[in-house]
């Protein structure tokens, strides 16, 4: 099913909002490979891997307790996707990480980008385990751990590599769910670096992981709108951003449907 605006803009957005969220949520559950879709939640019982959540509500009428019932809060690090900002997780020993934005664009191509923004950036799908390896190493600024298994490369899902003089230097992860087609951990080598020297100037947290090149994000996102144009003709796109990168997100022609929030158990 394509999801596409029919009786209103209100229905049509609440539609992509749920299907942003399923989609989301299945890619998460890729990654973490544990865990179980039940009922407005999905949630892992053991632990997830650093900057995956423990629990992800489906729709706006997940309770707190749903959400919380399933996952592992006597561990370190325990998050929730509250994808529709609507739950209060605080009485539950949780405080608020970050917020962000759903964000939507039609299916079709992308827009025009100059040479000169694009530069020698060559585009591909990841297709063996040592790309993906690289691919890893490359968004994580350093060695690969192995979040990313090889068996995603099966699944309906792309890791996107951005390469120039045999390295990759840009990337993100498209995946098909619910209608739609996710873009995540979209990343320029120049936008890394600078994430990193914000980083040890000003502690964990304060950089939002685009304060590079504005024209390699923006040659980027173009690179990518084109590659899941061609794959998957006639999905509308969707995933989430905040900050510098939902300007980004806006430039390559994204709206803003609608807020999340991601917890963090702290008590």
């Amino acid at each position: 099913m394509i999801i596409t605006p029919q009786d209103s803009e209100a229905d049509g957005t609440a539609a992509l909002l749920l299907a942003a969220a399923r989609n989301n949520a299945e890619w998460v559950a890729a990654v973490c490979r544990d865990g179980a879709f039940s009922g407005s939640v999905w949630s892992s019982a053991r632990r997830t891997p650093p900057l995956y959540p423990d629990a992800v509500s489906l729709t706006p009428r997940a309770s707190a307790a749903e959400v919380v019932a399933g996952i592992d809060t006597g561990s370190p690090g325990c998050s929730v996707k509250d994808s529709f900002a609507v739950l209060d997780l605080a009485p539950a020993g949780f405080e608020v990480l970050f917020e962000a934005r759903w964000i939507h664009r039609p299916a079709g191509p992308p827009g025009a980008v100059d040479d000169v923004a694009a530069g020698d950036v060559r585009w591909s799908e990841v297709r063996t385990a040592a790309e993906l390896e690289a691919w890893e190493a490359a968004w994580g600024g350093g060695a690969g751990t192995g979040l990313f298994r090889a068996e995603l490369l099966a699944r309906d899902l792309v890791f996107l590599a951005g390469r120039s003089g045999g390295r990759i230097v840009a990337g993100a992860v498209a995946s098909a769910g619910g209608g739609v087609v996710g873009v995540s951990n979209l990343f320029t080598a120049d936008a890394a670096d600078a994430a990193d020297t914000a980083d040890a100037a000003d502690g964990p947290d304060t950089a939002d992981g685009s304060a590079g090149s504005v024209a390699a994000v923006d040659a980027a996102w173009a690179a990518v709108l084109g590659a899941v144009a061609a794959r998957w003709p006639g999905l509308p796109v969707v995933g989430y951003e905040q900050g510098a990168d939902l300007d980004a997100a806006v430039r390559a022609g994204f709206t803003p449907i609608g807020p999340l929030r991601v917890w963090l158990h702290t008590a």
